[in-house]
């Protein structure tokens, strides 16, 4: 049998079934859930992004997305996102007044 390609899905450790996994974020909004994982990737923290959903034939859509990591490793995820959250301001402290002094020049 020919050798894989790729080898460093060789080095990569295959994740132990008999972990236990904790919930440290969920978000009704995929795109979200998909940032806080990136978060956590970039700090080194394994984490398997799951769907929430809910009975489909009744609520199509609804349920949103978890966050799941290793139990050891929930703490630290959950004190990342909660110094990600204080530091990114809230969707309605983004947007800002503009005072307009002047009347734009009139073209001729």
């Amino acid at each position: 049998m020919a050798e894989p390609d790729n080898p460093s899905a060789e080095t990569q450790p295959r994740p132990d079934p008999n972990e236990k996994l904790v919930k440290v974020f969920d978000s009704e909004l995929e795109p979200e859930a998909m940032v806080v994982k990136g978060l956590l990737e970039s700090a080194g923290i394994d984490s398997d992004l799951t769907a929430a959903a809910m009975v489909q034939d009744m609520f199509p859509g609804l349920g949103g997305m978890i966050i799941l990591v290793r139990e050891e490793d929930a703490e630290k995820a959950r004190r990342l996102i909660a110094e990600q959250r204080r530091t990114v301001p809230a969707a309605d402290e983004e947007t800002a007044e503009i005072e307009i002094t002047e009347e734009p020049p009139q073209k001729p």
